[in-house]
């Protein structure tokens, strides 16, 4: 049977004056201020959001912001509430006058998916429901699902196959779906930025799953963001320094369909899940969207695939761990 599903987030944002280094998938310490703490659901799980910033009511005020926006942009990109927009899509296989922020995150799925050379689809979500369904079920067969249920999943997959604009978002046929998992977490992240932005923030680090910066550290030096080997690990053995910049990490290690852990949950186009070459693709770029998305495309590509794409952008990088070193 396929692994429980279980996804955990710690919302934080670390603000003026915090000059605090983030630690990925570790438990952070706070000191001097006494962080404004909010505990509740985000992104489709149980969250802790903590604001770091000297003026206790003014982050009060910014924590819910924070939450009402985060709740609001669920209400569109989740798979996970049935009553989001996206969910709509799906079940209809056509939305009419979808929310300008659906038609906005699709345009960017357009982008990476030409940049990527089709890898980054999200119209792969009927293959990961076929992996999803066969794994959940007991005795089921260690080497996947049947070719001919493979074969007829992969006829509902193709980027292309979907057209928007700000009237009408259709898929062109039955059965359909799409996934922005890929995506809509480094999109809600950059929302999230504007918004501290337009509440005067100036400095701070903001981790929601994807991490930006907004500007530098309030001693004027780069953000440090730590970074373990493989996703699982709790150990920091690998850093980078970001200003006004994302980071996104995507690793197969993450979760996988099956027990043994031979069936990585991020799939290609093909129908494929991950080989698994990579213990953790991450990519650092101007904006979370585009880095989470490039992230999940990455962990899909050879390496000489990966330095073409970085060739055509020179504003992105990334930086891979691969049986154990980090390139």
């Amino acid at each position: 049977m396929a692994e429980a599903i279980t996804r955990r987030r710690a919302l934080r944002i670390m603000a003026a004056g915090a000059g605090l280094p983030l630690v990925l998938n570790a438990t952070q310490a706070f000191s001097h201020p006494e962080p404004v703490i909010w505990r509740g659901q985000a992104l489709g799980a149980p969250t802790t959001l903590i604001l770091n910033y000297p003026d206790s009511d003014q982050a009060r005020g910014l924590v819910r912001q924070v939450v009402a926006e985060v709740d609001r942009l669920e209400d569109i990109f989740s798979l996970y509430r049935p009553s989001s927009a996206l969910c709509e899509l799906n079940r209809a296989g056509a939305l009419a006058f979808p929310p300008q922020e659906l038609v906005d995150l699709l345009t960017v799925c357009q982008s990476v998916w030409e940049a990527t050379g089709g890898l980054f689809d999200p119209t792969v979500q009927p293959l990961w429901k076929l992996y999803a369904d066969h794994f959940s079920r007991s005795g089921a067969n260690p080497s996947g699902p049947d070719r001919s249920a493979l074969e007829s999943a992969r006829t509902l997959v193709g980027f292309q196959h979907v057209s928007f604009n700000a009237h009408r978002i259709a898929l062109s046929q039955r059965g359909m779906g799409l996934t922005l998992n890929g995506i809509a977490q480094g999109h809600i992240t950059d929302r999230i930025v504007a918004l501290l932005r337009a509440g005067g923030v100036e400095s701070s680090l903001v981790d929601m799953g994807e991490v930006r910066a907004i500007g530098a550290k309030p001693d004027g030096t780069p953000w440090k963001v730590g970074i373990s080997e493989n996703q699982s690990d709790t150990d920091i053995n690998h850093s980078v320094l970001v200003t006004n910049k994302a980071v996104a990490t995507s690793s197969s290690n993450g979760l996988h369909f099956d027990q043994a852990r031979h069936w990585g949950h991020i799939i290609s186009p093909q129908g494929v899940p991950t080989v698994q070459r990579y213990g953790r693709m991450t990519v650092i770029a101007p904006d979370a969207t585009r880095a989470d998305a490039l992230s999940t495309a990455f962990t899909l590509m050879e390496t000489a695939a990966i330095s073409n794409v970085l060739a055509r952008h020179p504003d992105i990088e990334a930086d891979w761990a691969s049986s154990g070193h980090a390139k």
